[in-house]
């Protein structure tokens, strides 16, 4: 018994090591290899143009949007932004214009990507909301934009994603709130800006910033797991957010070696534990019926005994 016992105890901890070490891989979230590190420090040597200053993210987590912002939504109606939030669900923000000819494109693209990988759907889990930053854009356009995404799902998702249009320069206050710095340069007569989409809360504040013009199914579902505020049931995410934890040098939400520790510490206890359990259990049960055995057996004698007698 205490050799099987030591070869399961062996056996479990060389897996957690194993996890352990994985882990610590992951949680590094830097280029693996030697060609992308050496690129990732040209790019950041590398001068940006002048239309690009004071473009980018300033990440204001915890902050709340004003959701007395009024813009132009489907069939031309003015709608308050807190309109979006009444359903009680986290709201996938992103700030496009439609007539971009790349970035925003590439964008949105990457946002239908995840969104068909997800399983949730717009409309039940979450809602999406994007908003034009180009106060010249109408609501014709956006419906037109509109049009053309909700058509590559196979799913309804046409009333939980919601494109709009400016109205009064509200989208400006917008994205001075949620840190989403663009500029206009009237030469290209393009807009300047990143990429990126941004989280929020049910109540309408800032949870989590996801970049880039790919995004991680695994990404987007922890991002809204974070932001629902216990408002729907995601268990098993839950459990999954006690393993990963969003990095911000990464980008990304990696693995937490600590966290995996503790729970592989965890799984080892239980598993032994169980273990010990069954086998003080089956030795009890035999011991108790050897134990019987040998009183009927003893009776046994004593009836034959009298019996004689």
């Amino acid at each position: 018994m205490f050799f099987q016992l030591r070869q399961i105890a062996f056996l479990l901890t060389f897996t957690v090591s194993g996890v352990v070490l994985f882990a610590q891989n992951e949680v590094i979230g830097i280029p693996k290899n030697a060609e992308e590190r050496a690129r990732a420090l040209e790019d950041k040597k590398t001068k940006m143009p002048r239309e690009m200053n004071g473009v980018g993210i300033e990440e204001n987590l915890g902050r709340s949007v004003d959701l007395n912002l009024e813009f132009v939504s489907e069939g031309g109606r003015l709608k308050k932004l807190g309109d979006f939030f009444a359903s009680g669900r986290p709201i996938v923000l992103n700030l496009v214009y439609y007539k971009c000819p790349m970035l925003c494109n590439l964008t949105l693209n990457a946002q239908v990507s995840v969104l068909k990988e997800l399983a949730w759907t717009p409309g039940k889990e979450f809602d999406v909301v994007t908003i034009s930053i180009d106060p010249t854009e109408t609501i014709e356009m956006a419906e037109n934009k509109k049009a053309a995404y909700i058509s590559n799902f196979d799913r309804p998702v046409g009333r939980g994603w919601h494109f709009l249009a400016d109205h009064s320069g509200n989208v400006k206050k917008l994205a001075e709130q949620v840190g989403f710095r663009y500029n206009y340069d009237p030469a290209q007569q393009q807009y300047a800006h990143s990429a990126a989409i941004i989280v929020l809360t049910p109540t309408g504040m800032v949870s989590r910033y996801l970049y880039g013009i790919k995004f991680k199914e695994r990404d987007l579902r922890l991002a809204l797991t974070e932001a629902s505020e216990n408002k729907f049931g995601m268990s098993f995410e839950k459990l999954m957010l006690m393993c990963y934890h969003y990095d911000p040098s990464a980008k990304s939400y990696v693995l937490m070696a600590t966290n995996v520790m503790r729970l592989g510490g965890l799984l080892v206890v239980l598993v032994l534990g169980t273990y010990l359990f069954r086998l003080w259990r089956q030795e009890f049960l035999a011991r108790d019926t050897r134990g019987g055995s040998s009183t009927t057996f003893a009776s046994g004698i004593s009836t034959s005994e009298s019996h004689t007698s």
